[in-house]
Parts: structure tokens; sequence; C-alpha cells
């Protein structure tokens, strides 16, 4: 049995809090956290996979690469590869709801509740850093150009 797993709950993504754990209100606010990490960390992966395609957004989008970056690298050297605080944060609270066997990443998680298809971590991995890598080189590319543009 892992940290995660409790046997007088149950395990897996349907094992959910007794009622005798928490008040409403303080489900109430996990369900929303659990809403809210949802949507945020949803829109923060698809500004960096498509930020740099519009001049608006392309400065956000640089950044959010770079945060990224240095949260998989260098957090990484802690925390283990590829470390997110948003999904460490999210999977706490859905812990607290009680969903005791998620993911170990979030690209995985959404793979798996949006085609229920289970994917290996390596395959996940592999995948979200190609697509990291492959926005980062877009950014820099049309940053670049906006830069010489604006020195002219």
């Amino acid at each position: 049995m892992n940290g995660r797993e409790s046997p007088e709950r149950g395990t897996g993504p349907k094992a959910r809090i007794g009622p005798a754990e928490g008040s409403q209100s303080i489900r109430a606010m996990y369900w929303l956290l659990d809403k809210f990490f949802f949507v945020f960390h949803s829109c923060v992966i698809i500004l960096i996979l498509f930020g740099w395609m519009w001049r608006k957004t392309r400065r956000l989008n640089l950044i959010a690469i770079f945060c990224t970056a240095f949260s998989w690298f260098v957090l990484g050297i802690w925390y283990g590869y590829g470390y997110c605080p948003c999904t460490d944060w999210h999977w706490q609270v859905r812990m607290k709801l009680g969903h005791l066997d998620m993911h170990s990443s979030y690209i995985g998680f959404l793979i798996e509740s949006g085609t229920g298809l289970e994917v290996s971590r390596r395959v996940v991995d592999v995948l979200a850093l190609v697509l990291l890598v492959s926005a980062a080189a877009a950014s820099v590319w049309v940053n670049r150009k906006d830069w010489g543009r604006r020195m002219k």
C-alpha cells in the first residue's frame, strides 16, 4: 500500500471523504478549489502551447514557458523531474475530496479524464517535453521577430 491508500475508505478515483470528516462548507470549498485548479491549470497549458500565436500574449507565453521549465528542471532537482506546484496543490485538494488514486502528472490526468485511456508515465513525460520544447522554440522565434521590429 502506498501513502495515499486508505483501507477503511477504499482506494481509487471513486473513493470519497465520509460526511463525518468535514463540514459541508469545507467540502464545498475543496470542490470549488478542485474546479478552479482544473480550469486554471488547463488555461496555463493552453497559454503555453498556443500563446505564442498572438502578439498580445507572446510575452506572457514566454514567461509561462520559462516558469514551467524552471519548475520541471530546477525545482525538479528536489521534488522530481516534471514537478509542478499547480499539480501538487491540485492533488492535495483532490486528496481532501477523497480522490486517492491519481495520475502522477496533470497531462496524464487530462488524457485519462478526457479519453478514458491509460497512458504510461514515460509516454506522458515524452509528450509533455516535446510539446514544451516546441512551444518554447516557436515562442522564442516569434518574440525575437517582435523585438527586432521594435528596435528598428
